[in-house]
């Protein structure tokens, strides 16, 4: 099934707020006090939203890591190389990156996928748009053909997922950068100026920190970011990972499949979605708020609220995959928790 952006855009349609509403009805019957379970309830009625049924379903999750490389790191902006890339890409599929352990241990898949590595590995899969993407401190990182073919490869993989019948996914990234093209797109969409957005991402000095922050500064003033579209933002100054989490969440709002926001660079690939499509939102729910600077700032501006604040900056996915087990005992609850009428106890009512 091929999937045009534009298509989609247009089909996209809010989350069912009858679902919702059942939900939380179920909820305050339950024999517990009133929303005493806080996140956990209001996951469940969201996912019942995104689902458009009161039947919540969470019992095949997917993490999907995107690993592309970024061209930026030429300007000195991080600590590692490149290699570092494709390295954490293959150790995804052989449980020796941190997120694909959590993965094991919490009984979700994971399924990384090449889409802008600056190489190729041998196992892991290939939907590569380009070979990394140009430096944005010296042209665009790539085109806007580009940019619209990452979020299309994103959307594909949704459609696919949907087939073999997940009802949950989780974003994540690997990439060498990506904090820096987060940052970039970030302070771009929000116009605040670029060290409000920008953090020290895998462990920068303090003149690295002054070298990121100035050369996305320059970027966005060379193009008058602050006053473009989003596509146009995500040409300039993104990475083919962000575009691909862009697909993720439409394709999830499109197949109505609850997409689990991770960190900071997948929580600008949300903002980046509801600026294209504001109905996507409804099929999004909020992890973690990370150690990043701009981190909280871009979930106010989302509305949503996170479950886990621990600190995490880790990336890869794993606060999106630390959420799941969360999510589960609360479908549980929700499912098989007696009523105050089953145990013959005055319910509880709202004061």
């Amino acid at each position: 099934m091929e999937l045009k952006l534009e298509k989609v855009l247009e089909e996209i349609v809010p989350g069912d707020r009858a679902a919702a509403q059942i939900c939380k009805k179920r909820w305050d019957s339950i024999a517990k006090p009133l929303h005493s379970l806080g996140w956990m309830e209001d996951a469940i009625a969201r996912i019942a939203a995104a689902q458009h049924t009161a039947q919540v379903r969470t019992d095949r999750k997917i993490l999907v890591p995107l690993c592309a490389d970024n061209g930026i790191v030429e300007e000195g902006v991080t600590q590692t190389g490149q290699e570092v890339t494709a390295i954490v890409a293959e150790n995804f599929l052989d449980e020796k990156s941190c997120a694909a352990i959590m993965c094991r241990e919490t009984g979700a898949d994971i399924r990384p996928v090449d889409i802008g590595m600056a190489v190729d590995t041998p196992r892991v899969e290939k939907r590569k748009i380009a070979y990394g993407t140009k430096n944005f401190a010296k042209e665009p990182a790539m085109t806007r053909e580009e940019a619209v073919c990452a979020i299309e490869t994103g959307l594909q993989l949704v459609s696919e997922l949907k087939e073999e019948g997940y009802c949950l996914i989780a974003t994540g990234e690997m990439g060498i950068g990506n904090t820096t093209t987060s940052s970039a797109v970030a302070a771009s969409l929000l116009g605040v100026p670029a060290e409000e957005m920008t953090g020290r991402g895998a462990g920068l000095s303090v003149q690295g920190l002054g070298r990121k922050i100035q050369v996305i500064g320059e970027a966005i003033a060379r193009w008058n970011l602050t006053r473009e579209d989003p596509l146009t933002v995500l040409a300039c100054v993104g990475g083919f990972d962000i575009a691909g989490m862009v697909g993720i969440y439409l394709g999830g709002a499109y197949f109505h499949i609850p997409v689990l926001i991770d960190g900071f660079i997948s929580s600008v690939a949300a903002l980046l979605t509801v600026r294209l499509c504001p109905y996507a939102r409804d099929y999004m729910l909020a992890t973690h708020v990370s150690k990043e600077p701009a981190a909280r700032r871009i979930l106010r501006e989302l509305d949503l609220e996170p479950v886990i604040d621990g600190g995490l900056c880790l990336g890869e996915g794993s606060g999106a995959v630390a959420a799941f087990p969360l999510i589960e005992m609360a479908n549980v609850i929700y499912q098989k928790m007696s009523t105050f009428d089953q145990i013959n106890v005055e319910a509880y009512q709202p004061l």
